[in-house]
């Protein structure tokens, strides 16, 4: 009920109010967020609607702001991790660290089953890079749709796999980040972790 007069005043995080409300997880933030279609993950509004439209008006204003641990493209729903702990950024983005990404693919052609070996040889290698992409395993659910597990996560990665052996991705959907799945979460909800 006092107003701070400096900023080293020395007080419990418990006892302090911004805009009349308690402060939200004082030693750091992390959110699961169902990320829907039509939003980017971007701070900027100049590609369109923003996750962060979304979310809590006060996360941005944060210091450290809080930020998606990784990006999904404007069009893919699921998973996405929010904080501001670059640390936790760092340790879940990293290949390094193998965290597994569990996605949902559909596309525009029967698949092959020589995809599974291929994406699972570690020696598909993508457009305009050097370097193959990391082992990762594909399962069937229909003859169009696919589970896709990652440890790593290339910019529009799933999406180039896929075009780089002539399928277009219809619908994309990363149902897993690590431990963290989207439960009964709807698109656009997000719940503190």
């Amino acid at each position: 009920g006092v107003t701070a007069a400096r900023t080293d005043d020395k007080v419990l995080p418990a006892d302090v109010l911004i805009d009349g409300q308690p402060i939200e997880c004082p030693d750091g933030l992390l959110a699961l967020f169902h990320k829907p279609a039509g939003c980017v993950c971007s701070h900027g509004s100049s590609e369109g609607r923003t996750i962060y439209e979304l979310l809590p008006a006060r996360w941005p204003r944060r210091n450290p702001p809080v930020t998606s641990i990784g990006r999904l493209d404007r069009d893919t729903t699921g998973v996405l991790l929010l904080t501001d702990d670059g640390a936790l950024v760092q340790r879940w983005t990293s290949p390094r660290h193998k965290v597994p990404k569990l996605y949902e693919v559909a596309v525009d052609a029967d698949l092959r089953a020589e995809l599974i070996p291929l994406f699972a040889s570690g020696h598909l290698l993508l457009e305009d890079e050097d370097k193959p992409c990391l082992p990762a395993k594909l399962e069937w659910i229909s003859p169009r749709e696919a589970r896709l597990e990652l440890i790593e996560g290339r910019f529009h990665q799933v999406k180039r796999m896929f075009d780089s052996q002539g399928f277009s991705v219809t619908r994309l959907h990363r149902s897993r980040f690590g431990d963290y799945d989207l439960g009964d979460l709807a698109p656009g909800q997000w719940r503190l972790l």
